[in-house]
This record gives C-alpha cells, sequence and structure tokens, in this order.
C-alpha cells in the first residue's frame, strides 16, 4: 500500500479580485467581501469559482511500507507555491494512489490552477500513458480509474444527489470528524493569524478521509478484519508517537471499537 490522503484549505485569492475588478484602493477583506457578494448575486450562493482560491495549508497522509504517517506541508511561513511543488514534488517521488474527500470537485482542480499560475511542472500527475504505459488505463485524470480515489464521488454512485459530507460520513462511521472547525471558517481565523489552526484542522480532515478509505477497504474486499484493525493500530500508534494536541484529542475523540 503507497496512498497519499490529501486535502487543501483555501481563502479568497484578493489579488486576483483586485486585478480582475480594479480594486487597488481596497484592504483584502474588502476586496474578499466584493468578490463573495458578486458571487452572491450571480449564482445564490457565497462559494467563489474555483480559480478565484489560493491554498493557504495543503495537509498528508502517507502510507507507505509498514509505515503511517500525517503532516502539512511546508511550514506557516510557506508561500503558496512552495506549498503546491512540495504537493506535486511527492506525486513524482511516490507515484501514490491519491485519496480524496471530493478531490475531484474541489481539490485538485485548486492544485491545477495553482501550480499553473505559479509555473509548476507534475509530469507525473499529468501523465496518460504516452512515456509510461501503466498510466493508459489507470491514471490520476480519468474519473473512472482508481488511481485517484475520490471517496465522496464514489461511494455516491457518481450521482451528486447521493453525495455525503466529510463530516456527516465520519459521525456515521463512528470517527471523530471536524471538531469544532469547518472549512467556511477558515478565511476568519486566516485574517486572525489562525494558520497554525488551519493547518492543524487540514490534518484532522485528512486523517478522517483516511479512515473512511481503510473501510472502503474493507467494503470492497481489500482487507478483512484483522488487516483493518492492523491499518487502525498503525493510524493511533503514529498519532500517539507524534503527541500534538490537536492529534491527542482526535484520538481522544476515536473510540477504540
Amino acid at each position: 500500500m503507497n496512498c497519499f490522503s490529501f486535502d487543501i484549505e483555501t481563502i479568497p485569492d484578493v489579488e486576483f479580485g483586485r486585478r480582475m475588478w480594479d480594486l487597488a484602493d481596497l484592504s483584502d477583506e474588502d476586496v474578499a467581501s466584493a468578490m463573495i457578494f458578486r458571487q452572491l448575486q450571480a449564482t445564490g450562493s457565497e462559494f467563489l469559482p474555483l480559480h478565484q482560491h489560493r491554498i493557504v495549508a495543503i495537509a498528508v497522509a502517507l502510507r507507505s511500507g509498514e509505515s503511517f504517517r500525517v503532516w502539512s506541508l511546508g511550514d506557516e511561513d510557506s508561500d503558496e507555491a512552495e506549498l503546491v511543488r512540495r504537493f506535486f514534488d511527492g506525486v513524482d517521488r511516490y507515484t501514490p494512489d491519491l485519496i480524496s474527500w471530493n478531490g475531484s470537485g474541489f481539490d485538485l482542480p485548486v492544485l491545477n490552477y495553482r501550480a499553473l499560475k505559479h509555473s509548476i511542472q507534475a509530469p507525473r500527475y499529468w501523465e496518460k500513458g504516452d512515456s509510461d504505459r501503466e498510466f493508459r488505463y489507470n491514471n490520476y485524470l480519468s474519473r473512472f480509474h482508481w488511481r485517484h480515489i475520490d471517496l465522496m464521488d464514489v461511494l455516491a454512485g457518481f450521482q451528486p444527489r447521493g453525495r455525503a459530507s466529510l463530516e456527516q460520513m465520519s459521525a456515521l462511521l463512528g470517527f471523530p470528524g471536524k471538531l469544532g472547525m469547518s472549512g467556511d471558517k477558515v478565511w476568519d481565523r486566516y485574517r486572525e493569524g489562525g494558520l497554525r489552526e488551519i493547518r492543524d484542522y487540514c490534518e484532522t480532515d485528512v486523517l478522517n478521509t483516511w479512515l473512511i478509505f481503510l473501510r472502503f477497504e474493507l467494503l470492497r474486499g481489500n482487507l478483512d478484519q484483522i488487516g483493518l484493525e492492523h491499518e487502525y493500530g498503525l493510524v493511533r500508534s503514529a498519532l500517539t508517537a507524534m503527541g500534538e494536541p490537536h492529534l491527542k484529542e482526535f484520538l481522544a475523540a476515536w473510540p477504540v471499537s
């Protein structure tokens, strides 16, 4: 098993908003408010188009060999370009199976736009069989291939009306869930200087996604119950050893079955 579970957190790309709508004299907060208001008027939703998001955190969980670990890419001083570059460098290095929740609908398109903005190369990610024949019928880009598994999409049978939120699916399966934080609070926390909290939250989303994936592996017969408990044990041991407060909170909210 060689897998990346991943998640991103984003804020409004106020640099784009200033350039696009000639808002140079406004503060970041006012530019973001203008962007959100325009979107609300146009669609009835405050959720910005994907190309208007800027990435402030990327978390990954790597299962490789007999090890498991979770971390946030870069550090709190890393700019967006470094975060995006590190993500695609990881894909180039490990050629992992990618595991996400709504990665096809949000995370990967945003990563694509931001990589394009920062002139970042990602040849392994974009491989479709021209250089490696193994990617012809199993690559990261095709919706129905398995090199990237968007669990939200797959479990819903690729039907929008069947989709569930990560928070509710975590609750259904007895996993910790959001622990008081959510994506709609990221912009406010970022403005308040809470990037560390955002990075921690991103890591717990990755962990919830990974635990759901393990249950999915049981569902499709790639793990039996003994194997599932072994994988759970790897996660618990790794989080205990790391000793970070948000990971201790996650463990405390994840009862041993």
